[in-house]
């Protein structure tokens, strides 16, 4: 690996917005603005609103936190660059579901319009794909992996994310969660809980956006990265276009391996983490996969 993979940027995912989040930026920070401004125009409508104002309730709509997410981050990641002569640079970046497009904005790979435009469209279809195969998703805190593993072959659902030792995500149609969680807690999960999603993420219930979701990546035009860019899907580094675009229409589909990643990234010579965007959520998780290392967040001004 290259010497500067000391540092590595991750991005956060759906569930780490707030109403009220980049206010502060906007309102200070002239280049916080021009990423805002440039959303807003390419969406055609003010999404700045929605994450300075809400209402809630519209925010946190899958077509629109999506986007919102993506572009507090990068918002954050240019105020620390126009304000900080200190910031380490990266050698690594990887991103937590949304996050990953994110890193794939600041790795150079994919541009801020396009990625706002693929991201506003996936949220849309995994949206649709809820309603059309209901289902949902559940934290699962203090059990094991293959514990995990054999309770969802049993209830019929699936592993959607690995986030942390003890923090696994399940995804699955509603009476299966039902059984899961009853099969978990006999089992002796410290506790189950409900996500607040549209739809059974990460699982063969988004079946229904794969092939909306390739045409829309079809559209964009993507880069090789700058510097790699973990997959969520491989917790290995991609490195060209081709595999990129492979990355992003399997994850819809398949488990977030996020402690894989961190793992990896360690491994790989990583010392310290920079969670750039708005909330703490994946401090939190790196902190528990890897107590050693470095955690610092940069989320407002």
């Amino acid at each position: 690996m290259a010497q500067n993979t000391k540092t590595a940027y991750v991005f956060p995912g759906q569930g780490s917005q707030a109403v009220g989040m980049g206010l502060n930026l906007y309102r200070n920070y002239s280049s916080a603005k021009s990423v805002f401004d440039e959303v807003d125009a390419t969406l055609g409508f003010p999404l700045s609103r929605l994450c300075f104002e809400g209402p809630e309730e519209e925010l946190t709509q899958t077509v629109n936190v999506q986007p919102a997410i993506l572009t507090v981050s990068i918002a954050c990641l240019k105020v620390a660059q126009e304000t900080s002569g200190t910031l380490p640079p990266p050698g690594m970046f990887a991103g937590h579901s949304l996050g990953e497009y994110t890193a794939l904005v600041v790795a150079g790979s994919l541009s801020l319009a396009d990625a706002v435009r693929l991201v506003r469209e996936r949220g849309r279809l995994m949206n649709e794909a809820g309603r059309v195969m209901q289902g949902g998703m559940l934290a699962v805190i203090g059990m094991d992996e293959k514990v995990i593993s054999t309770i969802c072959q049993s209830a019929g659902v699936e592993i959607a994310n690995i986030n942390s030792p003890g923090q696994i995500v399940v995804s699955g149609a509603q009476e299966n969660l039902a059984r899961f969680r009853k099969l978990a807690e006999n089992e002796g999960a410290r506790r189950v809980i409900p996500l607040k999603v549209s739809g059974a993420f990460h699982s063969r219930l988004m079946e229904t956006a794969l092939d909306g979701l390739k045409q829309a990546i079809s559209k964009c035009t993507f880069s090789a990265p700058s510097m790699p860019v973990v997959a969520n899907v491989t917790a290995q580094p991609l490195t060209s276009a081709t595999a990129i675009k492979e990355e992003l229409a399997n994850q819809i589909l398949n488990c977030v391996q996020w402690q894989r990643s961190i793992e990896n990234m360690v491994s790989s010579g990583v010392t310290t983490f920079l969670e750039i965007g708005h909330g703490t959520v994946l401090a939190g998780l790196i902190k528990r996969i890897n107590p050693n290392v470095q955690m610092t967040n940069i989320g407002d001004a």
